[in-house]
């Protein structure tokens, strides 16, 4: 009896060593990552219900860009809610509460947010009627490629600036956005993927708003906030 007391005992030590060892930890870190991408399309649906509602809505959301693109200007806050889970993410593996985090993220960087998605689509409200303008025009060769280049640089600023305003919450607004207008342009092949990983975002909200957004965005962006979080890092060690 003594034995089987003693048996079990070691038993227990053995199972106890092996819920704490490499394999439970690594199993727990996957789990924190499934749970956090899959609350992190919710809330992203959550936090954008009037453009996903009108994306599954309007059979040709790209005849009416205009008004999906006013639609689109609360982006830019849930993508700081989100990489404020992905931050919570990477300090606390599985024990992560992704949306206590993404809402503290929300919260905590919702002005700033706010201001560059407000921004963001005024530049590309402008720089998409200048686009219908120009096309008509003897220069459009020129002026289409230049127009393009200018919203592809104003999608990757304010994306790193979000992502700027998650990693450095107490830096001046003024010097985020000169660090981020740095880090895309000397860092233009992470921009590049960048814009890559957004258009994979696009095409599969326009094609399916719904499997879209609930099961494409939080992993391609997990891509692109890793990618930013090192680009600021290394410009500081530099520093």
């Amino acid at each position: 009896m003594t034995a089987v007391r003693g048996y079990s005992a070691l038993q227990r030590r053995r199972w106890a060593r092996r819920l704490s060892g490499p394999g439970f930890e690594t199993f727990g870190n996957i789990f924190g990552f499934v749970y956090t991408f899959l609350a992190g399309n919710v809330l992203l649906a959550a936090a954008n219900a009037p453009l996903v509602f009108f994306l599954a809505l309007v059979p040709d959301p790209v005849a009416a860009w205009p008004f999906f693109l006013a639609l689109s200007v609360t982006v830019a806050p849930s993508l700081a809610g989100l990489f404020g889970a992905f931050q919570a993410l990477n300090d606390d593996g599985s024990a992560v509460k992704p949306v206590k985090a993404f809402l503290v993220g929300y919260k905590r960087s919702f002005r700033r947010s706010a201001l560059l998605g407000l921004g963001a689509v005024a530049v590309l409200l402008f720089l998409g009627v200048d686009l219908a303008i120009v096309q008509a025009m003897p220069a459009a060769a020129v002026l289409v490629p230049l127009i393009v280049l200018a919203a592809a640089v104003a999608v990757s600023l304010t994306v790193t600036a979000v992502a700027g305003v998650v990693l450095l919450p107490e830096a001046r607004f003024k010097s985020l956005m000169k660090a981020s207008l740095y880090l895309c342009v000397q860092r233009w092949y992470l921009s590049l993927a960048m814009l890559v990983l957004l258009e994979i975002i696009a095409a599969a909200a326009l094609l399916q708003p719904v499997l879209g957004v609930a099961f494409a965005p939080a992993p391609l962006l997990f891509v692109v906030w890793s990618n930013a979080a090192y680009a600021f890092h290394a410009v500081l060690r530099e520093a």
